[in-house]
């Protein structure tokens, strides 16, 4: 369940609090096959089940940055915006790749609101943390803080 922000306050009281959780998604491999068909990116790890059976992960994985991109698919689940002129995505400060995330694993997103800045015209500058969590495992998948502004009627 997303949280609701409606103004420039909406996000500056919340600002360090946590945002939630999302919902588990599985990662399969037609999933994978999609990404590398359109990155181009068909590394044997992630798109050759019997060869990456023998490689270091026992299996394929997800590509890292198919596992970012689910962020964005998670951001909505955590963060609702309404009465806005315009919102857009202005790039993320700190990206990791703790853990891969196997064929067949199930993750979620964690998000955290860090940081708020009011910005001239309405707006606000918010920078989400959002943990991919691996079900079962210790480290996460993913760990994106991502920087959106949001500019209000």
């Amino acid at each position: 369940m997303s949280i609701l922000f409606r103004s420039p306050a909406d996000f500056l009281e919340r600002a360090g609090q946590p945002l939630g959780v999302t919902d588990w998604l599985p990662i399969e491999q037609a999933r994978i096959n999609q990404f590398a068909d359109a990155t181009g990116d068909h590394q044997w790890i992630h798109v050759d089940p019997e060869r990456a059976k023998t490689g270091p992960f026992g299996g394929c994985i997800a590509h890292g940055y198919l596992t970012l991109s689910l962020v964005n698919l998670f951001l909505p689940q955590l963060v609702q915006v309404e009465n806005l002129s315009m919102g857009v995505n202005y790039g993320c400060d700190r990206i990791r790749f703790p853990a891969p995330v196997p064929v067949g694993a199930r993750i979620r997103g964690v998000g955290e609101l860090l940081r708020v800045e009011a910005l001239p015209g309405n707006g606000v500058q918010s920078t989400v943390r959002v943990t991919v969590e691996i079900e079962g495992r210790d480290k996460p998948g993913c760990v994106a803080d991502t920087i959106s502004r949001y500019f209000f009627i």
